[in-house]
């Protein structure tokens, strides 16, 4: 996707989740994250926005911790992220676009990667905010979750810190049924999980459904849509595959 497209999409995910998080309360339970509340995706994700910043602000080239989360609350805690879900939608927007920094997974450049990987941070938690809240999910662009799937699939769990292991080979099947040729065949085996875009040979499992669906199946914030083969594979992938900030 367009690097600024996706800026478009990471500020107004920011401010959706703000609102949601407002309506809740901060001291509401995250269903989609049973261990949180609003406060801690707050914090969470506004010490997120702020590290994400500081590469491209700053032009760090190698990896530094976060900031840590603040101890504020209620109205101050919702003000301190908006103030840095702002600030980093404009550092971004602001920011050359052969700007050198840090970055973790491929791409074709440090902005595009941080404007993609913080697009889908704050959707992912976007949704948090709303399950907290209550009376629905809003949409998500069938292309930018297909997109977050790819992202997932063959950034995020093609590193030596995914958990997603089998002791016999397996091979998983993603099908977005909503976007034409987005199909994933992800082999599974003692080492990292190895996905490719495209339909190559036989699945053991296949998971399908409209593409926003399976986004949220396979981030683990809502069932599979539908699933055909073995299901143990994919309940393989829910046991095994949560992204950690640690």
């Amino acid at each position: 996707m367009d690097t600024s497209e996706l800026i478009e999409i990471l500020d107004r995910e920011g401010r959706s989740l703000a609102l949601a998080a407002e309506a809740a309360g901060t001291g509401a339970e995250v269903p989609t994250c049973p261990d949180w509340q609003v406060r801690d995706l707050l914090r969470h994700t506004g010490m997120v926005h702020r590290w994400a910043a500081g590469f491209v602000a700053e032009g760090h080239t190698s990896p530094r911790p976060g900031g840590g989360e603040p101890e504020l609350d209620g109205a101050e805690l919702l003000a301190w992220f908006r103030e840095g879900h702002r600030h980093l939608v404009d550092t971004l927007r602001s920011a050359a676009p052969d700007v050198k920094c840090w970055y973790f997974l491929p791409a074709p450049s440090p902005l595009a990667f941080w404007a993609r990987r913080q697009a889908h941070e704050t959707t992912v938690h976007r949704v948090d905010a709303e399950s907290a809240r209550g009376g629905g999910i809003g949409d998500i662009a069938p292309g930018f979750a297909a997109d977050g799937i790819d992202e997932l699939l063959r950034g995020f769990h093609a590193r030596r810190r995914s958990r997603v292991r089998s002791d016999e080979p397996l091979v998983l099947r993603v099908r977005a049924t909503d976007t034409g040729d987005a199909v994933w065949t992800v082999r599974l085996s003692q080492q990292p999980p190895v996905a490719e875009l495209g339909e190559t040979g036989t699945a053991d499992c296949e998971v399908a459904g409209p593409a926003a669906q399976l986004y949220l199946s396979l981030w683990n914030r809502a069932p599979f849509p539908g699933v055909t083969g073995d299901a143990s594979v994919a309940a393989l992938w829910r046991e095994k595959s949560a992204v950690t900030w640690s």
